[in-house]
């Protein structure tokens, strides 16, 4: 399992030792409004356990961003394969990364600077084509990421069983971009 670094974060692949942290962001109803319902501990467990499995079947799957300051679970963030209904993840459908983050941790550019990392992996390790991000049309700050990282707009699309504001961007439009403005 892949463990990834940005200046302010280090993802780790879902763990155990996790589950505090990550059900204090789950179980935040601001954090889960447009995600869904708030979680249980359990739920939050049950979850973990899941991505570990995925973590070992896929190689990818969701990271918890820990604070490299403080050593705080404060967000996390997936590489995983969209879906258009289920539980499963779907392989004949795109990759999709998404975020999460505390609600004290909002608006410090954090979502971008994992997204970035994660992107990067997408491309340069797991070979993808193109990369997917997906919100509901009303999430602005999500949306707002999507652009700063350069995807385009597709239009309301069918994911999760969801009409969702769809993004993508190719792999080589992200190379282009990396080798230009980032960093």
């Amino acid at each position: 399992m892949t463990i990834l670094t940005t200046e302010r974060l280090r993802l780790a692949p879902f763990d155990d030792a996790h589950l505090d942290g990550l059900n204090a962001i789950n179980s935040d109803p601001e954090v889960m409004r447009y995600l869904g319902s708030p979680e249980s501990r359990e739920q939050t467990l049950e979850i973990i356990q899941r991505v570990k499995g995925r973590w070992i079947e896929y190689g990818f799957s969701w990271w918890s961003f820990i604070e490299r300051a403080t050593d705080q679970v404060v967000g996390a963030g997936c590489i995983q394969h969209l879906r258009r209904s289920g539980q499963s993840p779907d392989p004949a459908c795109p990759l999709e990364v998404g975020w999460r983050l505390r609600r004290d941790r909002w608006h410090q550019g954090l979502a971008t600077e994992a997204a970035v990392t994660m992107a990067d992996f997408a491309f340069r390790t797991l070979g993808a084509d193109e990369l997917y991000a997906v919100c509901r049309a009303e999430n602005t700050a999500s949306a707002s990421v999507m652009k700063r990282l350069g995807m385009r707009y597709r239009g309301i699309e069918i994911w999760y069983d969801k009409g969702l504001a769809t993004y993508e961007t190719t792999s080589s439009e992200w190379q282009r971009r990396r080798a230009g403005s980032w960093r």
